[in-house]
């Protein structure tokens, strides 16, 4: 009982770092039908703007605690929001109009230039972020001792998730959302500007894959330059597993593929993690390929 909670808590932590991710796949595949193959680099961007600000600006004298750590996530959200809109605009928007295939070489282009971006500027070597803001204390539960860090990891997910589907689903915007996202040609229609409404897409997903990055950061304390390959593969298997196009789904996926991985490693083998997961997709893909929340369109961002 005790190893079991030790890895439920465990997997619910990294599990809402993978939702976080998977939204943002999610969001851009609900209104352009596009993988944002690029996606994962830009968590990675998020990971190396903490450290950078931690370690090259020197606000590791100034901020720390939990208020740092909330302040870092809040930079990340803005300035990686900002980075996916540039992008969407460089490298998707030109070839909106032309074939499928033209957007998905865009997008692994993009990918692989931030990658390499961030590997010519910060090195090939693992960075290490130079404090640790996170507390270290702990709490039992039902006689199991648990680090605080992952009870805020998943809160501080599940916070960010929850504000996202109250703006889709409560707010004139998130609305708009939802019209282009089901018929773009009626949304013109009925007045809504498409590009602002796709930009503000761009907005969200990537801030949201930036505030998982310094998550990650922040809990683990080393990141790499291509980190965003393996998180950014588990995202989109969480995506499909959810149902991809589909909020709820994403939510759910993520957290669910965090348990299986944490419970796998626990009692198979640590070795075995990323096979759970294909295994995962596997599965899905026969049994039911729309996921589990399926695909409906009224669902859909």
């Amino acid at each position: 009982m005790e190893e079991f909670l030790q890895q439920l808590t465990n997997g619910l932590a990294v599990g809402g770092i993978y939702a976080l991710i998977a939204l943002g796949y999610t969001m851009v595949y609900g209104v352009l039908r596009l993988i944002n193959f690029a996606h994962g680099d830009l968590f990675t961007l998020g990971a190396y703007l903490g450290f950078t600000l931690l370690a090259s600006f020197g606000l590791s004298g100034v901020i720390g605690g939990l208020a740092g750590a909330g302040l870092l996530v809040l930079m990340a959200l803005i300035f990686v929001g900002l980075v996916g809109v540039m992008l969407e605009r460089a490298a998707y928007r030109p070839l909106r109009n032309s074939d499928r295939l033209s957007a998905v070489v865009s997008a692994l282009g993009a990918s692989i230039f931030l990658q390499n971006a961030m590997m010519l500027l910060y090195g090939a070597r693992p960075q290490v972020y130079p404090v640790r803001l996170l507390p270290t204390a702990s709490f039992m539960l039902m006689g199991v001792e648990i680090p605080f860090t992952r009870v805020l990891l998943f809160s501080s997910s599940l916070a960010l998730m929850f504000l996202l589907f109250w703006f889709i689903n409560r707010t004139r915007v998130g609305a708009a959302i939802r019209a282009v996202a089901i018929d773009q040609g009626a949304a013109k229609l009925v007045g809504i500007d498409v590009n602002r409404i796709i930009s503000l897409v761009f907005l969200i997903g990537p801030a949201l894959g930036g505030a998982a990055g310094v998550m990650v950061g922040l809990y683990y304390g080393q990141i790499t330059h291509d980190m965003g390959l393996n998180y950014g593969l588990k995202a989109f298997i969480a995506a499909i597993l959810g149902g991809i196009g589909n909020i709820p789904g994403a939510m759910l996926g993520g957290l669910l593929l965090g348990v299986i991985e944490a419970l796998g490693t626990a009692y198979f083998a640590v070795g075995w993690k990323d096979a759970f997961a294909f295994l995962v997709l596997i599965l899905i893909l026969i049994v039911r390929p729309t996921g589990l929340l399926g695909e409906r369109v009224a669902d859909k961002i």
